[in-house]
Parts: structure tokens; sequence; C-alpha cells
């Protein structure tokens, strides 16, 4: 959220963000690459895997932003997944280089168009909102000088040997009922049960992992959780669209614990460019529901996780 409001903006600018955004991820998605699997670890990237965070209040980005971000950190080389606005950099003591660009982000809010007050006030009706988003500036840490020691700092990487255990541990104590058998993948919102082959059946032990967040980010759109429309059929672009909150959600979690991220339906991007093309808001919406499903099932980590040997590490 910035830290101050933005000037109001007629309907036609906010229509145009929505756009921007859009085209911007149809741009990255043509291109070949998906901006919720960034290379991390490569030349690339050289900022630690994670989610990005206000320098200043510690709180993660979420949604659209977070694809907005991690775009700009690979695009542009930064070193941390630390941001402030240009007031946050001053407040801290130090300030943005002159010269410097900052990366545009969004904020979502809602509002009462005076007409809908009126109509309202009139019969009696409850005053319906709609939604906009507000835009604002921030800038990495890596283009702030005399910052405050230690906030521009990445935080230091998850201990060898902790990822797998903690991503197990929030499978477990997330409540989702996880099958372990056949060859299939996948969620079933009827019976509400994510369906996993067993962990020797993927080449590489993490990627039983990484699918299990995918199917576990679907299962949190059941009626009992999050309430989403989980009612496509395959082929259909509420299909689609569930398979890309899905998917980001997943990135989300294997940034949050340390996996990185991988396409795991890569045979999807056609479908995900009719749904971007047909409807310029649908990626904002995308990553919020990404956001809010991986901040759910986030929710049920344990402050300590087993390892082995019996010890505990605090997480």
């Amino acid at each position: 959220m910035p830290d101050t409001a933005p000037t109001g903006r007629s309907g036609s600018d906010r229509t145009s963000l929505y756009a921007e955004i859009t085209a911007r991820i149809i741009a990255e998605l043509e291109a070949g690459r998906l901006p919720w699997v960034q290379p991390w670890g490569t030349p690339a990237a050289a900022a630690p895997l994670g989610l990005p965070r206000n320098a200043a209040t510690g709180r993660a980005y979420s949604g659209v932003n977070v694809l907005i971000l991690w775009g700009a950190v690979v695009a542009r080389g930064f070193s941390g997944q630390g941001w402030l606005t240009f007031r946050q950099a001053l407040a801290l003591g130090g300030h943005v280089r002159k010269g410097e660009r900052g990366t545009t982000v969004v904020y979502a809010d809602r509002f009462i168009p005076d007409d809908e007050r009126r109509r309202a006030r009139d019969t009696g009706d409850e005053p319906q909102a709609i939604p906009f988003l507000k835009r604002f500036s921030v800038f990495n840490t890596e283009q702030c000088d005399g910052l405050p020691e230690g906030i521009a700092v990445a935080p230091p990487p998850i201990p060898e040997g902790l990822i797998l255990p903690r991503a197990e541990a929030l499978i477990r104590a997330s409540g989702i009922e996880f099958r372990i058998g056949g060859t299939r993948a996948f969620y079933s919102p009827q019976h509400d049960y994510v369906q996993l082959p067993p962990p020797q059946a993927f080449f590489e032990p993490v990627n039983w992992h990484r699918t299990a967040l995918h199917e576990g980010s679907h299962a949190t759109g059941h009626a009992s959780r999050l309430n989403r429309d989980l009612s496509g059929s395959f082929g259909s672009r509420k299909y689609a669209f569930e398979e890309l909150i899905a998917e980001i959600s997943a990135a989300y979690l294997c940034a949050a614990l340390g996996i990185v991220p991988t396409v795991r339906h890569a045979d999807y991007v056609g479908a995900w460019l009719d749904v971007l093309r047909g409807d310029d808001h649908a990626i904002v919406r995308a990553a919020s529901q990404a956001s809010k499903a991986a901040d759910y099932l986030l929710g049920f980590l344990p402050e300590t996780v087993p390892v082995a040997g019996d010890e505990r590490e605090t997480v």
C-alpha cells in the first residue's frame, strides 16, 4: 500500500492501467517466459529466491505486484527483493539516487460513484462499490543510498535439508486430504481430495512437492475454504483461469518455501493467452486469487518443523 494516497484518476486511465499490466504479461508469455517462474540462480537473476517485500515494513507484496516486481528484479539485475517508496527511503534516513527509475506497482481499492450513491438513496438499496487500481512507484533498495545497515541485506538462505520438510509440514497441516498412489496428479472438487503419484515416481523428488503445491492450490478453491468457481470443464476459459491461479499460487508457495518454481503445465500457455487477450483484468484477478490461495496455505505452516535425527528447527 502506498505511503501517500494517490490522486484520483479518470475511468479511462484506470482501464489503461489494467491494459498495461495485461500487455506486459502477454509479452512475457509470447516471448516464452512465464513471469511467475523466474530463472532464479542464473546470471539473469542476481537476487535470492523469495517474495518481494517492502523493506520498511517487512510486508510481502501480493497479487500481480509479485509478478511485476519479480520481472523488474530479473530484467534489471537487482540483487535483493526489498522495495521502498521514495518517501519511505527518506524516512529511513536514505534517498533514491538521482536518475533512478521506479517500478510501477498497483494498489487495489474500491469506491462508490456519486451516481450510485444517488441511485441507492432513491431506491433504498445498498450502494455498490466499484473495484479499481491505483498506481504508485517503488524503488529497489539497490537504487537507494544512505539506508540503515541491514535494510538492503537479503534474508539468509534456508539451511540445506529444510526445504522438503517445510513443504511436507505445510501439506500435512493444511487439513487437505492428499491421497498417494496411481500415475496422475489432480484435485477432485466433487470429493475434495488431492491425488498424487508417490514421490519415487518423479525424476526429482522436489517435483513431487511442486506438484503437491499446485494441486493444493486448487483445493483452496473448495467452498469450505476460499470458495472459488471450480465449475469449468476441461478446455474452457474457466478451467484455464483456475489453472492460471493454481500455477501462480504454486510459484508463490515455492518462493516462500525456498523451492525454485518450475512450469507445471506449460501446455496451458495458449489457453492462458486466450484468457488474457479476452479480458485485460484477468491477470490482476488471477494473481490476487493466487496470493489468497498461497496465504491460506502458508497460514498452516508450523512454527517448528521436524528434521532428520528427530531434531527440531525453528522456522
